[in-house]
């Protein structure tokens, strides 16, 4: 992307209405007088007094203890040095969205107009009571390294310079990794570090901490190594400053021969020689941005054998602070930590290294628009959109903090504080839990009819791993499967089945024989059931007609009318009192919305709407859920019999209300009168639904349903699940065509659970 179109998209990202990146939203009711009155005047008086009386209970009656400050004046901001404190609230922004995003954490952005360090420490100091914690950003050293010492000793809550400290410990982690995986000692490596600023520092700090040998660290400035013998040097840097002769004083000649190259200074400085003199199985760490010490690229083809890591999100090995910070304030404040001490820091390395080792969720391999990410040379630290980076890290700071005697508060029951981390990443992820624990209960056996796909073959993969099936039978030719499982490097269990192999002449033959004396009064012969029965969809239907199976999964290189139709054939519907319809699952933040019919019906009558109400109603019961159906129309309760929609729900709803009288189902209605309580009370308050929180929505026709489902769908930013097939025999779903692994895996989920449901 060009310079410019960058500058006019970044411009007008930050300049639309609301401007900046961040706002405030209340968390509690305040739509009438009461809720007012609590909020402030006369009610807010109560806790103040509680809190007058125990300062501790400040966490409990107000936000404080999810609260950080991101500090700076703005002395020095990345890539663009000292610009003053009103230039760096975009950034501050941006940290503040980070923030929230990752972890949940609630933020302030404070600028301070200050470089003086002791009026700059006196003002932090003077706000700290507002928050749980203060993340200092963007201060120039050396004045940070005595900014953050001061705030640390004179505050009871925790402070971190992240440019300092986020980097030593994301760069740490990956240290680790890359020793790990070229099999070397750390303690007899040798490293070459290329500036000595407080990010340099606040690294090389953590590094020796990790097991490196301090008399094996050269460290260089702009003025070259650094030696006692030099009298320019601050506190800081004489703490790494060699006192023993060394033959050499520029970087080209201590490079030879060295095992690892950490460079936080700046674009280039690395060259190809040096490069081509360093150890075998080289480490660089470039971290310099936006330019690193060495283009990633140009030293992957000078050294093929190197392990680079840099600073930029192209490159693979980003060292991104936001792998650490979110996730260790996150863990300070939940413990309400004093301070985030070493062995907090030290516990995010460790879990930070220790996650890239595990094998990589599919949803990160589609983020980062990879097959198959694992641990090795362009992989040693886990990618930013890995949200196990909660549960893994978040934890270990928090145990790091209890252990070592810096935590107010003491979590016990870590399995209970991971579900509540998880939580706060959104609350359809928490739906996503509950049916994958619950399938997790009773895995099944699964027929998948588009073998020769590689999203049917990763899903299996992960469904696998997850333990939500097992023993899977994949349909298609076998040596397609096989060269693709060998081609993407999956690791799949299962049993392939070609019904046009020989071998399964005489099993087709059979299947067909079934087929054939079930529909040859439907004119089907017995030559068409053969020529059937070696197709996948037939094939499969009939295995799981045959028991061979416990459910099967189809769809995806097809469309829906081709896929249906052999399990209608085959497996049918559970009886007359049934009819065969699809419903979708939308997983929204008000919880998980059903949707039906969206497959199946074309122009339902209106007693088909009402088994269609019924059966979605108890399917949803199943999934602990209390039912409140809308019958949508286009008209809110009209009194136009002449419009054949709104008749027909009209008559449907009045047969639910006599015969079911506990039902909660109304309509006809509008969605957006069925999704919006107040409105709907206001307008409609004898409605049924008043109240309550609808989320059954039964459509008039397919139309409608399918064009709405379709479009969100579309949009990507609701996840779906369906179509569920609701009133078939046996277990027997239809995806959409050529879904992706997510929906795949979900589909397979929910059909798991229809699978014990029939058998409870």
């Amino acid at each position: 992307m060009k310079k410019n179109t960058i500058r006019e998209e970044s411009l007008d990202y930050h300049s639309k209405f609301p401007a900046g990146k961040i706002k405030i939203t209340p968390t509690k009711n305040y739509n009438n007088q009461k809720y007012l009155s609590l909020a402030y005047s006369p009610g807010v008086a109560e806790p103040c007094k509680e809190i007058a009386k125990d300062f501790n209970k400040v966490y409990k009656y107000t936000s404080k203890g999810n609260l950080v400050a991101v500090i700076t004046n703005g002395s020095a901001v990345l890539g663009l040095g000292n610009i003053g404190a009103l230039a760096s609230k975009p950034v501050m922004e941006g940290k503040s969205l980070l923030f929230k995003i990752f972890s949940g954490i609630d933020v302030f952005d404070i600028e301070i107009n200050e470089s003086n360090p002791e009026k700059f420490i006196e003002i932090v100091k003077s706000i700290s009571p507002t928050f749980g914690g203060i993340n200092l950003e963007d201060i120039k050293a050396p004045e940070a390294f005595e900014i953050e010492k001061r705030l640390k000793k004179d505050l009871d809550i925790p402070v971190m310079h992240d440019d300092q400290d986020g980097t030593a410990i994301i760069s740490g982690a990956a240290l680790l990794n890359a020793i790990d995986y070229v099999k070397k000692d750390i303690r007899n490596i040798k490293m070459i570090v290329n500036g000595a600023g407080a990010a340099a520092i606040s690294c090389t700090r953590i590094y020796k901490k990790l097991g490196v040998n301090p008399n094996n660290i050269l460290m260089f400035d702009s003025k070259g190594l650094l030696h006692d013998s030099r009298n320019d040097l601050n506190k800081e840097k004489k703490e790494f400053s060699i006192d023993i002769f060394m033959p050499f004083q520029k970087l080209e000649e201590a490079i030879i021969n060295a095992d690892v190259f950490i460079g936080l200074s700046t674009g280039g400085v690395l060259t190809n020689d040096m490069l081509k003199n360093m150890a075998k199985n080289p480490i660089v760490f470039a971290m310099a941005n936006p330019d690193p010490e060495i283009e990633y690229n140009l030293a992957k083809k000078i050294r093929p054998d190197v392990i680079i890591a840099t600073g930029r999100s192209d490159y693979p090995n980003q060292v991104n602070n936001v792998l650490g910070f979110p996730y260790i304030f996150r863990g300070a404040l939940d413990v309400q930590a004093s301070i985030i001490n070493d062995e907090m820091k030290l516990a995010a390395v460790y879990a930070i290294a220790s996650l890239a080792k595990e094998p990589v969720p599919e949803q990160v391999n589609i983020v980062y628009n990879k097959k198959n990410i694992s641990f090795g040379k362009e992989y040693i630290i886990p990618k930013p959109f890995d949200n196990r980076l909660i549960t893994h890290v978040t934890p270990a700071v928090a145990k790091a903090a209890i252990k070592t005697g810096v935590a107010r508060n003491i979590i016990s029951n870590w399995k209970v504080y991971k579900e509540s981390l998880l939580d706060r990443m959104g609350y359809e992820n928490k739906i996503l839990r509950m049916i994958q624990n619950r399938a997790r209960t009773n895995p099944k056996k699964v027929i998948f009819c588009d073998g020769e796909e590689y999203n049917i073959l990763k899903s299996i993969q992960i469904l696998n791993e997850e333990g939500i099936i097992h023993s899977p039978i994949i349909l298609g030719n076998k040596k397609r499967i096989k060269d693709l499982i060998s081609k993407n490097k999956l690791d799949v269990k299962f049993t392939i089945v070609d019904p046009e192999e020989e071998k399964n002449k005489y099993r087709v033959e059979h299947y067909a024989k079934i087929l054939w004396k079930r529909r040859n009064r439907k004119g089907l012969t017995l030559h068409e059931s053969k020529i059937r029965m070696k197709n996948n969809d037939y094939f499969g239907s009939m295995m799981l007609d045959q028991k061979e199976a416990d459910l099967l999964i189809t769809g995806y290189s097809r469309n829906f009318s081709l896929s249906i139709r052999p399990i209608l054939k085959i497996i049918g519907k559970k009886n007359n009192n049934y009819k065969v319809f699809g419903m979708i699952i939308l997983l929204t933040k008000r919880g998980p919305l059903f949707l039906a019919d969206t497959a199946v019906i074309p122009n339902p009558t209106s007693e088909e709407l009402a088994k269609i109400a019924l059966m979605t109603s108890s399917l949803v019961k199943k999934f602990d859920i209390d039912p409140n159906i809308a019958m949508l129309s286009f008209k809110n309760f009209s009194s136009n019999s002449d419009l054949e929609t709104s008749s027909k729900v009209s008559k449907t709803v009045s047969f639910l209300h006599k015969n079911y009288p506990n039902l909660i189902v109304d309509g006809e209605i509008q969605p957006d009168f069925a999704l919006n309580e107040f409105l709907l009370a206001s307008k409609f308050p004898f409605s049924k639904l008043v109240k309550k929180q609808t989320n059954i929505f039964i459509f008039p026709n397919l139309e409608s349903s399918n064009l709405t489902y379709k479009f969100i769908r579309g949009l990507g930013e609701i996840q779906t699940i369906g179509p569920i097939m609701i009133g078939i025999k046996k277990p027997a779903h239809v995806m959409q065509m050529q879904s992706n692994i997510e929906e795949i895996i979900n589909l397979t989920t929910i059909a798991v659970i229809d699978a014990q449901i029939r058998n409870d």
